[in-house]
């Protein structure tokens, strides 16, 4: 199993970024995949959620309205788009994928599989 994360950067305050995480080794239609992100100091905290099919998305309260994940399970690829960005919006954000949530989609222990971080940092 590999996730790879891509497209952080800096970005102004207000700004969009897309996050993507290509998955490659399992069976990505089958798999619930989150994004959680991690600043310096600070636990890592769940972002975004969204199942197999895509019908179901869960979003932290600190992100709805600005966030938006999707997927393209034919391209074995999940998208995180941040926009209206803020400067507390700066983490590393780490992708995850697990075949079935094992504690709860919002827990980090909830996923199996993790891939490598990518930061976004948001600053003028």
């Amino acid at each position: 199993v590999q996730l790879q994360a891509s497209g952080g950067g800096l970005v102004q305050p207000g700004g969009s970024l897309r996050l993507s995480c290509a998955a490659s080794g399992f069976t990505f239609s089958s798999y619930t995949m989150g994004w959680f992100r991690q600043a310096p100091g600070k636990d890592r905290e769940f972002v975004a959620t969204i199942s197999g099919s895509g019908a179901t998305t869960h979003y932290a309260d600190s992100v709805k309205g600005r966030f938006t994940i999707s997927r393209d399970n034919a391209k074995n690829t999940n998208y995180l788009q941040m926009n209206s960005l803020k400067p507390e919006d700066t983490a590393a954000y780490f992708c995850a994928a697990t075949r079935f949530v094992r504690s709860a989609y919002y827990r980090p222990d909830g996923y199996a599989y993790w891939g490598q971080g990518t930061q976004v940092t948001v600053s003028s």
